[in-house]
């Protein structure tokens, strides 16, 4: 793997992301292309013994490496400001092995609140099962933080801006926090992507990415990334090639393409779901909207200091509860019903009767999903056309 020089030396984000590839072959490709292989040759049996013995750098076998998926990581790292990474099959498959590679009998893990609904079911009926701990604690509780955190807390995990309530955390205060009691931070940051947050240069450790969101950007493919030091991502590499969680080199060449356009997706994304939620802000039939970048958002602020846009996501609560949510998706006639998110197309869904529907009720209530909550990953279509097709399905809602 190299990274493509221009003029000045490659430093800026777009340029980064679009210029970071393997070096071409023989054949003198402009596009790299896919390396749809199981295995690799070795030179002689003595090339062979090394590389196993990790004397030698190279590629052995595809769920260990793969100039694909290498490259994939290696433009993360670069975006996020981290040293090294490990590729994954699905986004969940990251965020498990960036616990799990880490974390030990006896350890205790000091999780956020508001995180997605199977981080949850690993923390709630994985982990323990194995003799790891957890607190959850309210993001904005910054005192929570402190006193949760024991002598035998390990990792704290948190989403942010979180799925799907976009509740924020402090991440330069609690980077402090997590260094001050040598524990290690772990940052889903699935919803901001590269371009808008970097969790590590805000004093985070671990970063992690379900890339199946806004990196893939057009609902094609599954994968993952965990990103940090190299120190950790040893360990991290080691247990995901011991269990084989491997992201496909089909997969992992498919979302390098899409780190091109990243940038200029984001800010479509951002421009149109600031859009809506500026204007469903009036509408009579929402009991309340939630967008990082809305002045009424509570954290405002924070959100404008730690992120470059509020992100694609708008949540806002439909007025009659799970019957006027549910009429409200069964009215929609252009935005796609569905769990997924970060598509170019716009997308809805109704979080408890379907993405935290394993939560109790009092946990849903906990993080701010009531029972009329729907999230709608705002799309790249015209914004008007948006906005018009929530507005004929809020007639729907008694």
């Amino acid at each position: 793997m190299s990274e493509q020089k221009h003029p000045g030396g490659p430093a800026n984000f777009d340029t980064l992301a679009i210029r970071t590839q393997t070096e071409r072959s023989l054949h003198r490709e402009h596009s790299v292309p896919m390396f749809l292989t199981s295995s690799f040759a070795f030179d002689s049996a003595d090339h062979a013994r090394a590389l196993f013995a990790e004397e030698e750098e190279g590629l052995v076998y595809s769920r260990y490496g793969n100039p694909n998926v290498d490259e994939f990581i290696q433009k993360l790292c670069l975006l996020e400001g981290c040293e090294d990474g490990v590729a994954t099959a699905s986004g969940m498959a990251a965020m498990f092995a960036s616990m799990a590679a880490l974390l030990s009998a006896g350890d205790h893990v000091v999780a956020s609140r508001a995180i997605f609904g199977s981080t949850h079911a690993v923390l709630t009926k994985v982990l323990n099962r194995f003799g790891v701990e957890h607190t959850y604690v309210d993001p904005t509780d910054l005192d929570g933080w402190e006193r949760a955190i024991t002598p035998r807390t390990k990792m704290i995990f948190v989403e942010t801006p979180s799925n799907p309530g976009l509740a924020l955390v402090d991440l330069q205060w609690l980077g402090a926090l997590a260094k001050d009691r040598g524990v290690i931070l772990n940052v889903d940051n699935c919803f901001a992507t590269p371009y808008l947050q970097n969790p590590a240069r805000l004093g985070a450790e671990l970063v992690t990415h379900s890339a199946t969101k806004f990196i893939d950007g057009q609902g094609r493919v599954l994968g993952g990334a965990i990103l940090g030091p190299a120190r950790l991502i040893s360990e991290v590499r080691s247990f995901c090639r011991a269990t084989g969680p491997a992201l496909s080199a089909f997969n992992a060449w498919l979302l390098s393409k899409s780190l091109e356009t990243l940038s200029v997706r984001m800010e479509r994304h951002c421009e149109n779901a600031l859009a809506v939620a500026s204007h469903l802000q009036s509408q009579k039939k929402i009991n309340e909207v939630r967008y990082p970048f809305l002045d009424s958002h509570p954290q405002v602020e924070l959100a404008r200091r730690q992120m470059r846009h509020g992100g694609g996501v708008v949540t806002f609560e439909v007025a009659g509860g799970i019957e006027g949510g549910t009429r409200f998706l069964d009215g929609l006639s252009m935005i796609t019903r569905s769990s997924n998110l970060g598509d170019a197309r716009s997308i809805a869904t109704h979080p408890a009767t379907t993405t935290h529907s394993k939560l109790t009720e009092a946990e849903r209530q906990a993080v701010g999903i009531t029972p009329g909550l729907v999230r709608v990953s705002i799309g790249l279509e015209t914004v008007t056309d948006i906005i018009a097709d929530i507005e004929q399905a809020l007639d729907r809602v008694k």
